[in-house]
């Protein structure tokens, strides 16, 4: 662990896509994330998403000018914290069943986000009460907001 990390009480961590598989139940074409290069135990993370032209939902959304799906913004924002509840869950001896999403609360869209364009999900843990979370998300492409968005989770344990 670094020195500002023990200053600062944080534990920063990864999870490539191998991890991601292990910890959430989606898979192509519906896994939205890519890889969490930043997780701060289940406080924060940075969740990466690199967009490509020939991802299904381009054929329908738009074919002569793609935008990726502000929807499926969300949900990589969803799977991103999911991703860390899951990871946090495991660290304590438990597994997890299922995550549901719950709700979606102040939802902006800000810019379109088109192939080639790599979304960071910065996720922000609000709270957490037994089994349910929440989180504050943005999602950014070359540092610009393109999306934002309060989720909520619970999570199914074993």
């Amino acid at each position: 662990m670094s020195e500002a990390a023990r200053e600062t009480g944080t534990e920063l961590g990864i999870a490539d896509i191998q991890t991601l598989l292990e910890l959430l139940p989606h898979r192509y074409p519906f896994l939205m994330v890519d890889r969490i290069v930043e997780i701060d135990r289940d406080e924060s993370c940075v969740g990466i998403k690199n967009v490509t032209a020939n991802e299904p939902q381009f054929m329908g959304h738009f074919p002569d000018m793609p935008v990726f799906p502000g929807v499926l913004l969300i949900e990589g924002m969803a799977q991103t914290a999911g991703a860390i509840c899951c990871r946090h869950i495991r660290a304590d001896g438990r597994n997890t069943k299922q995550v549901f999403f719950m709700t979606i609360d102040k939802c902006k869209f800000r810019k379109p986000v088109t192939p080639g364009d790599q979304v960071r999900f910065h996720m922000t843990k609000l709270n957490q009460r037994r089994t349910m979370w929440w989180f504050r998300g943005e999602a950014r492409v070359d540092g610009n907001l393109v999306a934002e968005a309060e989720i909520s989770a619970m999570l199914v344990t074993e």
